[in-house]
């Protein structure tokens, strides 16, 4: 989130890489069904969720959810935290199931040392529902920002991709075969501006990054592929009123799919279909049992069953204006979505 940001339409002086915002394209209306618990810390805190998925039993899947300012939560799927790690600049986070004596793996961008990036990376214990610290990984010069995972198809090789504040992507291999995770950085990519949301779709070897202020970009994930971005939408003031924000996936077979991006700015969140990334359509959370959501900073959706809520997959934002609590999480049912936008 930017400290100097555009609202709906109006420019505010004094923020001086604002832009006129357009108006924005015709936008659906979903509501939460749920929301966690508020984070303890006022102000801007919460930050970015991820999504484990108890095959087994799912209505018993976990979400875990940042506070930059003091720690990361897990939480149940009724919004109750169920444990809480301290620690006090962890911003974004993702994970996966690694198999082996870890199992479920959860990474966080680590922004203790402002100007040493690093990835802190834990154990998700899934009996117990708590967080056992592994290691911090030291990436490179600079502030950490945003990150994200990605477990290569072909060898199940695993990567995280560390997106620094002022666009630059370092992408790093991290070796599980040790008493203590390491990590090498193998290559580093960069854009223009400020950037943070990330996901790499696991299927395709891409990886998706907002640049704030521009829009969504692709990359080749390969750690010998191409380093030049592909450009797929702009935050233009209609399908992203930027900041473009979280960014999340629905695949679908091979190839297909959606991604999603936060348009922070208005409120909203755009949706493209794979794999061309065509522009689909837009929603907005919106008041209901649930209060609505503003300001996103940070997304999750995973499909698949996760209870009678949401039984065809689960989407969580960051809601960036809970009042009068603090921040929290919101929990959407994909389905609902999809109905809205017609997909």
């Amino acid at each position: 989130m930017r400290d100097c940001r555009v609202l709906s339409v109006l420019l505010l002086a004094g923020c001086a890489s604002a832009q006129p915002v357009m108006s924005p394209l015709p936008t659906a209306s979903v509501m939460a069904k749920l929301e966690t618990q508020p984070v303890a810390t006022m102000e801007d805190a919460a930050d970015d969720p991820a999504i484990w998925r108890n095959a087994a039993y799912p209505a018993q899947s976990l979400i875990i959810g940042t506070d930059k300012r003091a720690g990361i939560h897990v939480y149940d799927l009724q919004g109750r935290q169920v444990s809480f790690t301290p620690s006090p600049r962890l911003n974004n986070v993702d994970l996966r199931d690694v198999g082996g004596s870890i199992g479920v793996l959860v990474a966080a961008s680590d922004r203790q040392d402002l100007a040493q990036a690093q990835m802190a990376l834990f154990r998700l214990d899934t009996a117990t529902r708590t967080l056992v610290p592994l290691a911090t990984l030291f990436v490179g010069a600079g502030e950490a920002y945003g990150m994200c995972l990605w477990q290569r198809a072909s060898d199940k090789a695993l990567f995280g991709f560390v997106v620094l504040k002022d666009g630059r992507i370092d992408q790093v291999a991290i070796d599980l075969n040790t008493a203590i995770p390491s990590g090498k950085v193998v290559r580093s990519m960069k854009l223009g501006t400020q950037s943070e949301g990330c996901v790499v779709d696991d299927r395709t070897g891409i990886l998706y990054v907002a640049e704030e202020d521009v829009g969504l970009w692709k990359f080749d994930a390969a750690p010998d592929g191409a380093t030049v971005p592909m450009a797929i939408a702009k935050a233009d003031g209609k399908e992203i009123v930027m900041d473009a924000e979280g960014v999340a996936l629905a695949p679908s077979g091979t190839d297909g799919g959606y991604v999603i991006v936060s348009s922070q700015g208005d409120n909203a969140y755009a949706v493209y279909k794979l794999p061309e990334a065509n522009y689909v359509g837009r929603f907005r959370i919106n008041d209901g049992a649930i209060d609505g959501v503003q300001e996103t900073d940070g997304i999750e959706l995973m499909l698949g069953d996760f209870g009678p809520d949401f039984s065809d997959g689960l989407f969580v934002v960051q809601d960036g204006d809970n009042r009068p609590a603090t921040q929290n999480f919101k929990l959407v049912d994909w389905a609902e979505i999809k109905r809205a936008l017609g997909l």
